[in-house]
């Protein structure tokens, strides 16, 4: 029987964990230096806004521990001995181990701004971050959120939600305009400008100013504004936390290295989650895969491989979904910020602004490619079945009906979305 070490207790780790009981009587020990449970990390917002309580963010109950004979040990691991197997504690403490798994996740980006580490201001990842979220906005009357990303738009959410205004500093030309296409981006930034937003594009940080006191009080733009705030959120993305793993052999770059078996430069240790990077990616996407269904997959891709069936990472059509504020949004295969050559755009936007539709195939064959939706849910299995089969945009579109997920009530956009979308290629036909 191996001792089987996993760091990290967010859902790669516990994923991992549950799928190495199933599979194996092996001693399990997952180490948190967070919280003595598993939770939903995008449920944090909810907690803050007073819509759920920290136990309802729980997904398995509090004797999910000891029935999978999974043991946890709060503490963290500032040094890990990979050729001897040995884990090293703040507390002086050693833990032997005969597997690790890696899956301690991100933190909120810094780059260096003069003020960064000034009460008051923050990033929004963890519990602890949320329980210092609590104690920075009391009192607080506007706040300045930095970087145009979905972890900004929630912490926006959350600070309106307590009548605090609110700033958003991005540095693009529109929001998320690394990721999203010129029509979804201006879309999502005249909503947020609908909830009395002061949205600032093309505006960058420059420093962060303290009072008396050490704690925010204003900050200044590159373009020498200068804004009061109380409260300032570092939101410009994220990084792998593993700087602990910096003194180690344990082969990093931005992440931690790994290849399509989820393996480490070093026999039995593995990494999965955020903190993963991919040599190079199996299906040639990014090599950092920092989305809470593939940190799901890595942890049962792995714990295959840990009990003695070699298996290879393999996620499959992309995906991802988020809110911006009550507008839902889901993507399916890969839509870039700008398009490649090969491709043809079919875009369908409603008259109230909130609703958008964006499906892309290939100009050469017609093959179904990928689609970007605001405000309509639409079937997840469908849209992978038409990606993965190479459907041509002509069956979608006679199809495109049966992708429909709204309630029963819900207004029906698909007849005028088909007949924009036979219009759209009629003209370019």
């Amino acid at each position: 029987m191996k001792h089987i070490a996993i760091i990290g207790n967010g859902i790669s780790g516990v994923t991992a964990a549950r799928h190495i009981r199933k599979l194996s009587d092996h001693k399990i020990t997952i180490i948190s230096a967070e919280t003595e449970h598993f939770f939903s990390r995008t449920a944090l917002m909810y907690v803050y806004m007073g819509h759920m309580k920290y136990e309802n963010i729980k997904p398995y109950e509090d004797h999910f521990w000891i029935k999978n004979r999974i043991d946890l040990k709060m503490g963290y691991v500032p040094k890990v001995d990979a050729e001897g197997k040995k884990l090293h504690f703040q507390s002086g403490e050693e833990m032997p181990f005969d597997v690790l798994v890696i899956a301690c996740g991100s933190k909120p980006n810094k780059f260096g701004w003069k003020g960064q580490d000034l009460e008051g201001v923050q990033g929004l990842y963890s519990w602890q971050d949320l329980e210092l979220m609590e104690k920075n906005s009391v009192n607080c009357e506007r706040a300045v959120i930095v970087g145009g990303g979905l972890i900004g738009i929630e912490m926006a959410e959350m600070l309106l939600s307590r009548s605090i205004k609110v700033t958003f500093l991005v540095r693009e030309s529109r929001f998320w305009g690394n990721v999203l296409p010129k029509e979804e981006g201006e879309l999502v930034s005249k909503h947020i400008k609908s909830h009395q937003v002061d949205l600032r594009f093309e505006t960058e940080l420059d420093e962060i100013l303290p009072d008396e006191n050490g704690r925010v009080k204003a900050i200044r733009t590159k373009n020498g504004d200068k804004i009061s705030c109380q409260f300032v959120g570092l939101t410009a993305g994220v990084g792998p936390k593993v700087d602990f793993l910096k003194s180690s052999s344990i082969a990093l770059n931005r992440g931690v290295l790994v290849n399509e078996f989820l393996e480490t430069n070093i026999p039995n240790i593995y990494s999965i989650g955020d903190c993963a990077e991919f040599h190079e990616h199996p299906t040639g996407r990014r090599n950092l895969e920092q989305v809470w269904y593939t940190g799901k997959m890595m942890g049962e891709t792995v714990a295959q491989t840990i009990c003695n069936n070699k298996t290879a990472y393999q996620p499959g059509v992309w995906f991802n979904s988020a809110k911006f504020f009550d507008i839902e949004y889901q993507t399916y295969g890969w839509v870039w910020a700008e398009p490649k050559e090969n491709e043809a755009i079919l875009y369908w936007e409603h008259a109230n602004g909130k609703k958008c539709l964006k499906l892309i195939y290939n100009k050469t064959d017609s093959s179904f490619l990928a689609a970007n939706v605001f405000g309509i849910r639409l079937r997840h299995k469908v849209l992978d079945y038409w990606i993965k089969n190479e459907t041509k945009i002509e069956e979608v579109l006679k199809n495109l009906e049966d992708a429909n997920f709204e309630p029963e009530f819900y207004e029906n956009n698909f007849p005028e979305i088909k007949k924009h979308f036979q219009s759209q290629i009629t003209q370019t036909a």
